[in-house]
């Protein structure tokens, strides 16, 4: 088995699947395009729904690229050996060309083949069928036709080895998933791929997309067949490396090597010191991720900038448990920077706007922790008429919740005054917090992208029609930061340096609906990126040399490089209304808009 690094594993997975015929695409932000559902891309295979929905990319067929991915859903689990909120998906998709058997072929021969699994070492899971889907028989003939032992192929349920649809309709179908046994001794007779133990290790999955599932819950097989595949770098590399954790790897080691640095704690010596190195690290690489995506995010109190806030307060509540003193991050961001800059060159383009992020938000927190210290003292006197000398759980919350407070510091501050505080009614309301948490700010990627209605098609297009009459009013300036589409609204984020006053909305109103009641045509056209901006296209990122790009022209008001979906000619979409315009976080303002009918 080779011992490799993420870096190596980049360029063997990329040159492989380039070898069987697939076109390397860019990875896309990490803010969804006009996806309500999500905070973040969550999977490799996010951008590309439209593709799989049925559209064709501009760059064939067969595709591959690693797409940078961040799941926030267990933000507080973070700490153990194994979680994390940022991390790489390799990915290779079909579209209507290949399926199952070629698929497995190619899996097969890259782990044993490129990588030199041995073959006794994989095991592998299939779709075991249920009432209204037949048991994969197929997948599971090829896989052993290719060597793997029939015992060491498992049928597993829907829960298991199904995904999809994306939303309530829509494509969807059964998957193979790919496991590494790590050589520990299983837990019980029952132990298999997907348990829990630690004995065997997931490092792929290729997912079939052969079925639509309909309105009345049936599913029918579909003509056009697609292929979509998963396969995690840091998990894979650990895997090829033989060690236990991510952490272990030189993805995490020398950021845990500057932590040490910073506190003079030895990492593997004490498993509370542990924790939170393992917290800072991961937490620091995701922040200037988010910082230095092509839509870069501040901080803030709503959406992705709220996640970006918890993140770096929890990397600095760490750095203090540590013993850490002053601002620390922007140096541990230098240190990502090293990592990560040769694959992900956006990261580089915006280092000024990292490291100012991250030193603006340590200042601020620093003085939120002052701010709950005296909130504390205030409740002090009412705390010490009261005949217990605990602390409520929700008292405790509201410090946490509201101020930013760590439970760890009202612990301290509680103890210096007689007190202790109520830990279990504290993580009672943590745990609800959660909860709505993971309801609101990451919900399920399953849970609606397949929204291309007539309504979210027209909102789409009109966000086009914004973007150009904003670059009109206000200048060229204007870039879009990021969009977000229900079938009721859209909302749009764009750079500007001060709030866009009444006058200029109103402009910015009559030049959107003047495009709509000329009823401008939409064509498509599929160009390379250098010549969709030799044309006037806009683009606010880079691509690959001479990649293919999809680009939509409004008449003669907008030129866009984008995915879709959008409407046929404009003269449908009714009347575009602005029914707010705010600060989304500093240079980006947020305007929500509605189509009346």
């Amino acid at each position: 088995m080779r011992d490799i690094t993420a870096d190596q594993l980049r360029q063997l997975y990329i040159d492989f699947f380039v070898s069987k015929g697939h076109t390397q695409i860019s990875g896309a932000s990490l803010i969804p395009e006009n996806d309500p559902t999500v905070l973040f891309t969550t999977a490799g295979m996010h951008p590309l729904v439209p593709y799989i929905l049925g559209a064709e990319h501009p760059a064939g067929k067969r595709l591959t690229d690693y797409q940078k991915c961040i799941r926030t859903g267990d933000i507080d689990s973070v700490g153990d050996p194994h979680h994390l909120t940022f991390f790489e998906m390799f990915g290779n998709w079909s579209l209507g060309d290949y399926f199952k058997e070629e698929m497995i072929e190619f899996s097969f021969e890259f782990l044993t083949k490129v990588l030199g699994i041995p073959v006794e070492k994989l095991s592998v899971t299939v779709f075991e069928g249920n009432d209204l889907v037949p048991r994969d028989e197929i997948s599971a003939a090829k896989w052993e036709s290719l060597g793997i032992a029939k015992d060491h192929i498992y049928f597993m349920p829907k829960e298991d080895n199904w995904w999809g649809p994306a939303g309530e309709t829509g494509p969807c179908g059964p998957d193979s998933e790919m496991f590494y046994d790590t050589g520990r001794e299983a837990c019980g007779p029952d132990c298999k791929p997907g348990c829990h133990c630690g004995k065997y290790f997931e490092i792929w999955n290729d997912v079939f997309m052969g079925y639509k599932k309909e309105k009345d819950g049936s599913y029918v097989e579909m003509d056009r067949k697609c292929i979509d595949t998963g396969m995690g770098i840091e998990r894979t590399v650990a895997v090829l490396q033989g060690k236990k954790s991510v952490y272990e790897t030189e993805v995490f080691q020398p950021i845990i090597k500057a932590i040490e640095s910073l506190c003079g704690k030895k990492y593997g010596e004490n498993e509370d010191d542990d924790m939170s190195i393992r917290i800072i690290s991961d937490h620091v690489r995701t922040s200037v991720f988010i910082l230095g995506d092509q839509k870069g995010i501040a901080p803030s109190n709503v959406g992705q900038g709220y996640i970006l806030r918890r993140l770096i307060r929890r990397a600095v509540r760490h750095g203090k448990k540590l013993g850490i003193e002053g601002a620390f991050l922007s140096g541990l961001a230098e240190t990502v920077l090293e990592l990560y800059g040769k694959p992900y060159p956006e990261l580089v383009e915006h280092k000024d706007f990292i490291f100012d992020g991250l030193v603006k938000e340590e200042e601020k927190f620093s003085l939120t922790l002052t701010k709950g210290e005296r909130e504390f003292e205030k409740m002090l006197p009412f705390l010490i008429k009261q005949d217990k000398r605990v602390i409520a759980g929700g008292t405790v919350f509201k410090l946490y919740d509201t101020y930013g407070f760590p439970i760890e510091l009202t612990k301290e501050l509680a103890a210096e005054h007689g007190f202790t505080i109520d830990e279990e009614g504290f993580n009672v309301a943590f745990q609800k917090h959660q909860e709505k948490s993971r309801a609101g700010a990451d919900q399920s990627f399953a849970s609606g992208l397949a929204d291309h209605s007539d309504a979210t098609t027209a909102l789409h297009t009109a966000t086009h029609l914004l973007h150009a009459a904003l670059r009109k009013t206000l200048g060229t300036h204007v870039g879009q930061k990021g969009s977000n589409i229900t079938a009721e609204r859209l909302r749009f984020d764009f750079t500007h340096p001060a709030p866009v006053t009444k006058e200029e909305l109103k402009i910015v109103e009559d030049l959107v609906n003047d495009a709509i009641a000329r009823n401008l045509p939409v064509t498509v056209e599929t160009l390379s990126l250098e010549q969709a901006r030799e044309q006037g296209a806009i683009a606010f990122f880079d691509s690959k040399y001479g990649e293919k790009v999809t680009v939509y022209t409004i008449g003669d008001f907008s030129k866009e490089v984008c995915t879709g979906p959008h409407v046929e000619n404009t003269g449908s979409m009714g009347h575009f209304k602005i029914q707010k315009e705010q600060s989304s976080s500093a240079g980006i303002r947020r305007i929500k808009a509605v189509l009346e009918k």
